[in-house]
């Protein structure tokens, strides 16, 4: 290992040491995979994946009072870490299940986010290309859940891998199996894409619903205004009848007593 990639390994632990959870500190972790030396290359992952896992887990003790925001943005911080340095292990299960009071949703799309930038970065790092059976996984989660918009991206991405070659199926493989694959991929898909127009006719349904109760709130309060102005009118007119009534009595009363 060279000394400068000692000196990155060393600025990046005190980055996470004094908690820079920031852009930078990225920046500095994935300068240090630049190393053409397979076997330093693994030797500086093995190392920077301890290191990782267990400053996060200090971290995320350190931040059990901490807002929602601001446990998020930690967290988001480690998910592209661990992507890029190709920890895929650590990349997401036990972190999250960690931090599940957070919202499952968050998690997946921070995952979802993970897996993005792992493949833009795949270019010129091999080890972190995606697989299909990662995305397949992702997608199935996504549907087991309800978040059924995510899970068709995640199948999406899964066909796409395959199609491209980026991924784990070998095309010299048994046709079949791999037709297989594609076939079990694409009823998945089909189900996801089937329950967002569901979820979607219901919301539509729902939201339909809710304006005509609210229009009929209106129209029911606009009655009883309407009723009340009557009785309040005809109260009125009573009164006005009453006092006319008692004004002519006493004219004429008065009109008596002048006879008199």
């Amino acid at each position: 290992m060279s000394s400068r990639i000692e000196d990155r390994i060393s600025l990046f632990r005190s980055q996470l040491e004094h908690r820079r959870f920031e852009d930078g500190t990225l920046c500095i972790l994935e300068s240090i995979f630049v190393s053409k030396d397979v076997n330093s290359l693994l030797e500086i992952r093995s190392i920077l994946k301890e290191f990782m896992r267990s400053e996060a887990m200090f971290v995320f003790q350190e931040i059990m009072e901490k807002s929602v925001e601001e446990k998020l943005f930690v967290l988001e911080f480690f998910v592209r870490a661990f992507a890029l340095s190709g920890d895929v292990e650590a990349n997401l299960p036990s972190f999250f299940l960690y931090f599940t009071f957070l919202g499952f949703q968050s998690c997946l799309a921070l995952k979802y986010e993970a897996l993005i930038l792992r493949e833009q970065k795949c270019l010129n790092h091999e080890s972190l290309q995606v697989s299909y059976e990662e995305w397949l996984t992702f997608a199935e989660d996504s549907l087991n859940n309800g978040f059924y918009s995510i899970a068709v991206k995640g199948f999406d991405n899964a066909l796409l891998c395959i199609q491209t070659n980026n991924s784990s199926v070998d095309p010299r493989t048994d046709i079949f199996a791999n037709a297989h694959i594609v076939g079990k991929i694409k009823k998945l898909k089909d189900v996801a894409v089937a329950l967002v127009a569901s979820h979607s006719v219901q919301a539509q349904t729902a939201e339909h619903l809710k304006k005509k109760t609210i229009q009929k709130n209106e129209n029911i309060n606009l009655y009883s205004m309407d009723t009340q102005c009557l009785a309040s009118s005809m109260f009125r007119n009573g009164i006005k009848k009453r006092n006319f009534q008692k004004l002519h009595a006493l004219q004429s009363l008065r009109q008596t007593n002048t006879e008199l």
